[in-house]
């Protein structure tokens, strides 16, 4: 049984969500607005967030940045009715650990729930490197990934890894740790993202006991962990500027000192860091230290993007679909026509952890062999249908664009009911159907 907490506007579907949770031998707790979830959270731990993206006084991401200026490492599940994965990306990158789409199905659901909590329970276990959720792929763009991969994994050279949110990041960086010199030593991942700025320095370099306030013990930080071996400081951008100081200094000198101690700790540890984003940028921008910047990047790998890697989608579907047989107990062997097209055509701006959640919903909502299209999410229907805006000053054009992107969004948020779609779009039945004729929604 998991303490959850459920941040939701909508009174009908929280309360659907909590009878369904207590169903299930869950405590869920409702809350329906960004104020009362920051009241809350300062007076209760859970163990779990179902955060609603839209609320009446903010956004979802408005709770994860506020988990995360504070400290508060809860698993969050974002819930979004947009249609857009786009939105479930963004929250991912500040920490979320899953997402669902609304209408949402009871058995992801579940699935989902079950996933995040095991996900929390495995924290702070010694790092694998056994990880069967990635293959490497046989295309040319994989062949140069891993070559520059097993170039610089002997060395002691810091790497920084580059690439969307999704693409394997930590993956490549377990992969570096097991092929060089140092795998017998720890692996040891920090996110960066998910630190809020008076808690990253106690993380890395540790602290006293008294060094601040709650620091009733002293504590051992990251880099004493990581010892002999390697850690990985994944979205290394999120640092703030004085905690980039201290990290550049630890590199030069190759020593610590943890907060609140006079004492200085010598290290023997290889840096790999991730970002999805040319940390050129922020430099630009005065967020990063080009210093430390240069110290990072002695050998640079870049990530390609899902849609960039040809040929190697169908092997990883191949792939997933194979893991969420054996893990859901179900045999789906063949994909239907309408299916395999969705799935390399859609441009999968989640990459990797996209298409892994994809696959193992669909598989999880096919009861037979074959999975049909009714097993996808419908907002990879609406991407692939949605008609690109048209650049340029043809109001027409544009005004016709957002009008089909309106009326596909519409029918999909009421299940394709007509007659509650031409409701709420505020006009009859026969203009929706001449509509959705003119503009080929089937």
């Amino acid at each position: 049984m998991a303490k959850i907490l459920i941040i939701e506007d909508d009174l009908t579907f929280s309360q659907l969500l909590e009878g369904f949770l207590k169903k299930h031998g869950h405590e869920p707790y409702v809350v329906h607005d960004v104020k009362s979830t920051f009241k809350i959270i300062s007076q209760h731990n859970f163990e779990l967030f179902l955060i609603d993206y839209r609320l009446p006084d903010g956004t979802g991401l408005d709770v994860l940045a506020h988990l995360r200026e504070n400290g508060l490492n809860y698993p969050v599940v974002i819930m979004t009715s947009f249609n857009d994965v786009r939105t479930a990306v963004k929250s991912i990158q500040l920490g979320a650990i899953d997402y669902i789409t609304k209408p949402v199905n009871p058995d992801e659901l579940l699935m989902i729930i079950r996933g995040s909590l095991e996900k929390k329970e495995e924290k702070g276990q010694p790092a694998s490197v056994e990880h069967e959720d990635f293959i490497k792929g046989k295309s040319t763009t994989a062949d140069k990934l891993y070559a520059h991969i097993d170039l610089v994994a002997p060395t002691d050279m810091s790497v920084i890894i580059q690439g969307e949110s999704g693409t394997g990041k930590e993956y490549a960086a377990r992969t570096l740790h097991t092929q060089s010199k140092r795998n017998t030593k720890p692996f040891v991942a920090i996110d960066c993202g998910a630190l809020s700025k008076d808690l990253a320095a106690s993380e890395l370099f540790g602290h006293v006991k008294g060094a601040f306030t709650g620091a009733v013990n002293d504590k051992k930080g990251q880099f004493e962990a990581a010892e002999g071996g390697t850690l990985f400081l994944d979205e290394v951008g999120n640092l703030s500027y004085e905690v980039q100081v201290k990290l550049l200094r630890a590199l030069q000198e190759r020593v610590i000192q943890p907060l609140g101690s006079t004492k200085k700790i010598p290290v023997n540890v290889r840096i790999i860091t991730a970002t999805n984003d040319d940390l050129l940028n922020s430099i630009q921008n005065g967020e990063f230290r080009e210093d430390l910047y240069h110290r990072l990047n002695e050998f640079k790998i870049l990530l390609p993007a899902l849609r960039d890697r040809g040929k190697d989608l169908e092997l990883f579907i191949n792939h997933f679909i194979k893991l969420s047989n054996t893990e859901l107990d179900r045999n789906v062997q063949h994909l239907s026509g309408p299916v395999k097209d969705l799935l390399l055509q859609y441009d999968w701006p989640g990459n990797l952890r996209e298409l892994k959640n994809v696959i193992k919903r669909m598989v999880l909502l096919t009861p037979t062999d074959t999975a049909g299209i009714e097993s996808l999410p419908d907002e990879m229907i609406l991407a692939i249908k949605q008609t690109p805006k048209p650049g340029g000053s043809d109001l027409k054009a544009i005004n016709e664009s957002n009008e089909k992107t309106l009326i596909l969004e519409t029918l999909i948020k009421v299940k394709y009911n007509k007659s509650k779609a031409a409701k709420l779009l505020n006009i009859d039945r026969k203009t929706l159907y001449s509509k959705m004729e003119r503009y080929e929604i089937e």
